[in-house]
């Protein structure tokens, strides 16, 4: 059950401070439902809910919509070899689990296959890119159920980041899961007295309360630096703000995509080519998820759902950058 709000207030602030905390809870007051402005984009198909039934009936007119409902379940493991010059010799083959866009209560036949990959892959961490709730605002008790499950199939340390379809309000409850939810915050990995940092920012798509800078004032100067956000939307930032590594999510790749994997909104304004995989902006490196679960519509066509093994390798490693795929 959710805590009272009184409750969830008292630990936000005692978690946060108590500026952000209300800043954060009156910024989701004003602008949770809205359809129209607020956002790096003008409109919120993903809030406007009177529509998502339209939308199946559309889906499921043309045909579409059950083989779209059978993909969701096709979750896919992608592993990538990423080389850095700047990685410490002793994070070599250091390996993270990145898992996005769950929606989790919205995608059963998803979760379950999730559930089923998770136990036999082997990680150093888990980082996860937000939107665990399917809707974008009201309840979520089903979602921290949901996330419950999945929670308890994850090795430690696992960390994250809220997304556009996140209320602060699930922060305590993520992070008694396990969860260490990075809020505009960061922390230091060891490993053999040798350290890279992890940072990770607020939703930066709809809410806008990023601070990249709040996030990394406390890595030190040439560190190994790994950015999470819900949105890839700032990449221009992370790379100037001199990190290595950008993990994100939200564009779903398309979800439903023209054959050959080609979409037809990323809801995102960024390159087409920052929507999906990997990619690259001046020094930094960028990984944008497809995601686990689907949005408006629990269906995909030619945009199956993954998960991503991100393996680290320094510059001395005998490794060709790039990444592969394959069904468990």
């Amino acid at each position: 059950m959710e805590p009272p709000q009184t409750s969830v207030v008292g630990l936000l602030e005692r978690r946060l401070g108590r500026l952000h905390a209300r800043q954060r809870l009156g910024i989701e007051a004003d602008h949770e439902a809205q359809i129209f402005g607020q956002g790096l984009n003008f409109f919120h198909i993903e809030n406007w809910y009177s529509v998502h039934s339209l939308i199946r009936a559309v889906f499921k007119l043309s045909g579409l919509y059950w083989r779209g409902v059978k993909n969701t379940a096709d979750v896919r493991v992608k592993e990538t070899d990423l080389v850095f010059a700047s990685l410490p010799k002793a994070f070599e083959g250091f390996t993270l689990l990145h898992i996005s866009d769950l929606h989790v209560d919205m995608n059963s036949a998803a979760m379950q296959r999730l559930a089923e990959l998770l136990p036999s892959l082997s990680y150093d961490a888990c980082v996860l890119t937000g939107d665990f709730r399917g809707a974008t605002f009201g309840p979520f008790d089903a979602a921290v159920e949901g996330m419950a499950q999945i929670c308890a199939l994850l090795r430690a340390p696992a960390y994250g980041v809220l997304g556009n379809h996140d209320t602060i309000r699930m922060v305590p409850a993520l992070e008694d899961l396990g969860i260490r939810m990075l809020l505009n915050e960061c922390v230091s990995i060891s490993r053999a007295d040798e350290h890279i940092y992890l940072a990770g920012i607020d939703d930066a798509h709809f809410y806008r309360v990023d601070s990249i800078e709040k996030a990394a004032s406390a890595i030190p100067p040439d560190s190994f630096t790994i950015l999470l956000s819900h949105t890839p939307e700032i990449y221009r930032h992370a790379a100037h703000a001199g990190f290595d590594l950008l993990l994100s999510g939200h564009t779903h790749g398309g979800q439903i995509c023209l054959p050959g994997s080609v979409p037809i909104t990323l809801d995102s304004m960024l390159p087409r080519r920052f929507g999906a995989g990997l990619w690259n902006y001046h020094q930094m490196t960028g990984y944008t998820s497809v995601g686990v679960g689907s949005s408006v519509v629990p269906i995909r066509l030619n945009c199956p759902p993954e998960i991503t093994l991100h393996h680290l390798h320094s510059a001395h490693a005998d490794i060709n950058k790039g990444d592969r795929e394959y069904a468990a």
